[in-house]
């Protein structure tokens, strides 16, 4: 694109309507010139111009719009008797509304303006002497007003199924990129961690006996690597679905999954509070989530403490709070801080509330509220 800027004026809506509106204005403007300049009537190009002005206000007002100069254009045969023709505002307007507008407003629009034409042609050209003349007006008057309404419908029909084609297509490629990490994720990521998976229980497997922190230690991590395995897995399918319940809708964790996570912790213990029922999928999420952060927050910079973690369910909420009673131990390179990011991040994707921070009497609180009635 050479011109963006010129191109991003021309494509304007109000730039566009005032280059409409231009021709009608300026050629009504020189008749009125004219008409003063010679003595003439000058009614016909104030009719013009009286008709031509709203078109400028179409888009944001279409049914004002189509209302005056469609009222204008029945009221002139009868009230002034001149033959100005306003037809060709009054059909910019009301393709308006039948590009802008859909369902039964269209119909209501379209029913009111044909007998409006309709009611003022006959009052205009019938003669009780012919009962003919009376089959022009009723053609017209309802073959006028849905032509304009109808041209206005199959432009935006036809403008929506290109938005959706388009839509379509940016879904295909969201979900071809998606396949493409689920590849990547599935040859690099998982085959390292089951290459460290092996190493650590081959480890564990020669190693004597005797030095039993050791062992603990490498049990520990053989486990981390084969649960980092499974929500590997989890994540896989999730990448790899089609469907649009979100990344939270196949991983698998959830409140369900507490007493498992609090008895691998080896330092915590779980209460509940409240009749547990079944909750949607980003909250059940956001509850394990949350817990395991805090859990794994506390391991990192309070070792030996011990922590309590609380579940509530309160109707239209549910209270997590996890407490430990530890002191805080300075840790090289001092954390990155994305954990507590990602957990505010989750609990207010929820619509819910966190709180966290150092207890009064020692060691650290963590409190998220979870609205259900929000997911």
């Amino acid at each position: 694109m050479r011109f963006p800027r010129l191109l991003r004026f021309v494509r304007n809506p109000w730039v566009q309507d005032v280059a409409l509106v231009s021709p009608l204005l300026v050629g009504s403007l020189f008749a009125l010139g004219v008409s003063i300049s010679l003595q003439t009537d000058p009614t016909g190009p104030l009719l013009l111009l009286a008709g031509a002005l709203p078109l400028v206000w179409r888009r944001r007002h279409p049914l004002v719009v189509a209302a005056l100069t469609v009222g204008l254009d029945v009221s002139v045969p009868i009230v002034i008797d001149s033959t100005v023709f306003l037809g060709m505002t009054s059909f910019i307007a009301l393709y308006t509304v039948g590009r802008h507008r859909a369902g039964r407003l269209v119909l209501l629009t379209g029913l009111a303006t044909s007998t409006a034409y309709t009611v003022s042609g006959l009052i205009d050209q019938y003669d009780p002497a012919q009962p003919g003349s009376a089959v022009p007006p009723f053609i017209t008057g309802f073959f006028f007003p849905f032509l304009g309404l109808g041209i206005g419908q199959f432009v935006r029909l036809r403008r929506e199924l290109k938005e959706r084609r388009q839509l379509e297509m940016r879904d295909e490629a969201i979900r071809g990129e998606r396949r493409r990490i689920a590849r990547e994720l599935h040859d690099v990521v998982a085959h390292h961690l089951s290459v460290i998976n092996a190493l650590v229980g081959g480890a564990r497997t020669v190693l004597p006996p005797e030095p039993t922190p050791a062992r603990e230690a490498l049990e520990a991590a053989e486990g981390s690597a084969r649960q980092a395995l499974a929500e590997m897995r989890q994540l896989l399918q999730v990448l790899r679905a089609d469907t649009n319940d979100g990344p939270d809708a196949a991983t698998g964790v959830g409140a369900s999954g507490l007493p498992g996570l609090v008895e691998q912790s080896g330092n915590a213990s779980l209460r509940v509070d409240g009749e547990p029922v079944p909750l949607p999928t980003a909250v059940d999420h956001a509850v394990y989530r949350v817990v395991q952060e805090a859990l794994t927050n506390s391991r990192k910079h309070a070792p030996g403490a011990r922590a309590g973690v609380r579940v509530a369910y309160l109707g239209k909420a549910v209270e997590v709070e996890v407490l430990d009673d530890g002191s805080p131990v300075k840790t090289v390179g001092g954390g990155s801080g994305f954990g507590l990011g990602g957990m505010a991040e989750r609990v207010a994707l929820c619509g819910g509330r966190l709180e966290t921070g150092p207890r009064a009497r020692g060691g650290f609180r963590v409190y998220a509220l979870l609205p259900l009635e929000n997911a």
